[in-house]
C-alpha cells in the first residue's frame, strides 16, 4: 500500500458519538442531548443553530445514531432550506411532538426569530430548548488534540499542533483522525512523529487540507 493509500484508509473519521464530541462552551447542549428521548428528559424538542464547522452536524448525528430503532426519535437538518410542503410538514412533527408522541431534533442556521420561516413555525421552533452551538476556541482545539494524542501516546510538540490548526481542515472530526492516522503511519513504518513526518503525510494528501 502506498503512503497516499495509507493517509486515506486511515483519516476517515469514525462516526459521530456524543463521547467523541467536544463540548467546549457547549456542556449544557450536549447534556440535553444525551437525555433527549429518554425517561430522563421532560423535554421534547430541541433546536440547534450554529456556524459551519462548530459540531452541530456531528452532535446531530450522534443523537440519530444513539436513538437509531426508535422511530419516535425524528431528526429535520437545515430547516431554513425547507419549502412550504415540507414546513408545513415539520409543524404538524412539532405538534406530535408538544403531544407527548414524538421526540424532535431540528438544526438550522440561524436562531429561529432569525429564519425565514412560516411565522407559526418559528413560534414552534422557539418552543423547546434552543441552544446556539459555540466553536472550539483554537486553546481549546489544540488541548483535545493534546489529549487524544496523550491516550495515544504521543506527545505533540506545540509546533505541530499550530501546524495542524493553520494547514489542515479544523473540524474536531477531521483534525481527531488526523491524529489516529498520525499515529498509525508511524506505527506501520516505524518512524518517529515529528513535524517533518506531519507534512510529509499531509503533502501526501490533499483532500486533508482545507
Amino acid at each position: 500500500m502506498t503512503m497516499r493509500q495509507m493517509v486515506l484508509a486511515l483519516a476517515d473519521a469514525p462516526p459521530p458519538t456524543f463521547a467523541s464530541f467536544v463540548p467546549g462552551r457547549n456542556g449544557a447542549a450536549l447534556a440535553a442531548l444525551e437525555a433527549l428521548g429518554t425517561p430522563r428528559s421532560e423535554e421534547r424538542c430541541i433546536y440547534l443553530w450554529g456556524a459551519p464547522g462548530s459540531g452541530r452536524s456531528h452532535l446531530l448525528a450522534a443523537w440519530q445514531a444513539a436513538r437509531a430503532g426508535e422511530p419516535r426519535c425524528q431528526v429535520v437538518d437545515d430547516v431554513d432550506s425547507l419549502d412550504e410542503t415540507a414546513q408545513i410538514a415539520l409543524f404538524s412533527l412539532y405538534n406530535r411532538a408538544r403531544a407527548g408522541a414524538a421526540w424532535l431534533l431540528v438544526a438550522g442556521s440561524a436562531a429561529p426569530g432569525a429564519l425565514a420561516l412560516r411565522d407559526d413555525l418559528k413560534s414552534r421552533l422557539a418552543w423547546g430548548l434552543a441552544f446556539e452551538i459555540l466553536p472550539l476556541t483554537d486553546e481549546e482545539k489544540r488541548g483535545a488534540l493534546a489529549a487524544r494524542a496523550a491516550a495515544r501516546g504521543i506527545r505533540l510538540s506545540a509546533e505541530m499542533l499550530d501546524y495542524l490548526l493553520a494547514r489542515t481542515r479544523r473540524d474536531m472530526s477531521s483534525l481527531m483522525a488526523q491524529i489516529d492516522a498520525l499515529d498509525r503511519y508511524s506505527l506501520e513504518h516505524k518512524r518517529a512523529i515529528t513535524l517533518p513526518l506531519l507534512r510529509e503525510i499531509l503533502n501526501q494528501n490533499q483532500s486533508l487540507l482545507p
